[in-house]
């Protein structure tokens, strides 16, 4: 009937992507933002309406902008989710007082309370079709026919029962931002207005006696589009040039570089984790590097990313390769199984282990000039090396409490000699199983010296 008019195959997934987008770009306004599907979004102003002039202008600016964007926009404003529902759907006017629900919601239709179509038709049918309808009839008949849900989604339109929106992101404890009357475009921009804004969070947060953990910057395109950009650091942190440099290796570190469109209207700084951060006092007869280490440790994962920066960590156990373990090097935790090592080495006078072992010990053929002696030469590898020098043996027992079967690696007692080829390698070498408990011992090597 209509040659011209344009069809489209309906998306869902695109519709839902396309409103958690506009969702994304409304919190330019408030922190806290939910999805109302499938066409819906909340945005709890109280608070903030100030910031833009009251509620008024802020709705101006809201469907103003997105008017720019090429949606249209319907908005309404009340001191209930229900209530705000139904003036942004059904109302003319867009503006429901706190505490005037009541009179504000009466007149209009009972699709306004959020009911599916099904209850509409089925309560139409016996004669209710505004909310004025049901508003003073008894409760008890009708949760008997229609449910109670009729009934709870009018207490909340009306206040007498609180409905919570969640936010569909975590609320940030600290957040700092600033508007562009003119949008930025150069990186050098984004940078200095990231170490400003870390200055205001400084002070928020040498009030409260914490330091950042985790931040995130977000800036909002003037299309709508939101970059968002999260630093983690290893220990709590309040100087701005810190939290900077962290950022100039996040930008560095993007896939795609950051693409500014037509510039951004609006930079965000947002504390996502904070941690008590105390001042700390410096020995005078000593130099601590520990801040220097920390900053290091924080630009190597805003670079590398945080899975490829990890940190050993003591374990409880006496078998070498199960005596550390990595974790990622943002984690704190107290690690003072080192200091009990270090200890009990200087007590009994252990001898040097290589810094770096091999992932699992690797099998060679070794020959031995007596049964407990060190070997003479080994094959590892399918090289032959001819040992000119060794040193052992360092005896350690096996797990005996292990129920691997007798698995050499783990249930052997182990003799470690420390031996150097004629080359000048030296390597970490070990004898699985004694003589006196096996007729042929294995040989691994496990590790390699500097």
């Amino acid at each position: 009937m209509h040659p011209g008019l344009a069809v489209a195959a309906e998306d869902p997934a695109t519709d839902a992507q396309l409103l958690d987008n506009i969702a994304d770009w409304c919190q330019r306004y408030t922190p806290l933002v939910a999805l109302d599907p499938p066409d819906g979004v909340l945005l709890d102003i109280a608070g903030c309406a100030h910031l833009f002039g009251g509620e008024a202008a802020l709705i101006e600016d809201l469907v103003r902008r997105i008017a720019g964007f090429g949606f249209a926009a319907r908005v309404g404003v009340a001191g209930t989710i229900g209530a705000a529902y139904a003036a942004a759907r059904y109302a003319a006017v867009p503006f429901v007082p706190d505490g005037s629900e009541h009179t504000g919601l009466l007149p209009l239709p009972l699709a306004a309370l959020r009911l599916d179509s099904e209850t509409v038709v089925a309560m139409r049918r016996v004669g209710f079709k505004r909310i004025a309808d049901i508003v003073d009839t008894p409760r008890a008949p009708l949760t008997a026919r229609f449910s109670n849900h009729v009934l709870r989604q009018l207490d909340r339109a009306l206040g007498a029962a609180r409905e919570p929106l969640n936010p569909r992101l975590p609320v940030a404890a600290y957040v700092a931002e600033q508007p562009f009357t003119e949008p930025i475009m150069r990186e050098e921009d984004v940078l200095a207005v990231t170490e400003r804004l870390a200055h205001r969070l400084a002070a928020m947060l040498e009030r409260r006696g914490e330091g950042l953990r985790r931040a995130e910057l977000a800036l909002f395109r003037t299309d709508g589009k939101v970059c968002r950009i999260e630093a983690g650091t290893s220990a709590p942190v309040r100087d701005a040039g810190d939290v900077r440099a962290l950022f100039v290796e996040r930008l560095a570190a993007l896939a795609d570089p950051l693409d500014p469109g037509f510039g951004f209207d609006l930079a965000r700084l947002s504390v996502l984790a904070a941690e008590p951060c105390p001042p700390r006092q410096v020995a005078l007869d000593e130099e601590d590097d520990s801040g220097d280490l920390g900053r290091l440790v924080d630009r190597l994962r805003a670079r590398l990313g945080s899975r490829r920066v990890a940190r050993l960590m003591a374990a409880d156990s006496h078998i070498p390769e199960f005596a550390a373990g990595t974790v990622p090097a943002l984690m704190r935790e107290q690690d003072r199984g080192w200091d009990a090592f270090r200890r009990f080495r200087t007590a009994t006078a252990l001898p040097p282990r290589p810094l770096r072992l091999l992932t699992r010990p690797e099998p060679i053929d070794a020959v031995a000039s007596v049964p407990d002696g060190p070997p003479v030469r080994f094959r590892w590898r399918r090289a032959l090396h001819e040992v000119a020098a060794a040193e052992g043996p360092e005896r350690i027992e096996g797990v005996w409490w292990n129920e691997d079967g007798g698995n050499p690696v783990t249930n052997l007692a182990r003799d470690y000699f420390r031996v150097e080829d004629t080359s000048g390698h030296r390597f970490w070498i070990f004898r699985a199983g004694l003589y006196r408990d096996t007729a042929a011992p294995a040989w691994f090597l496990h590790g390699l010296f500097a």
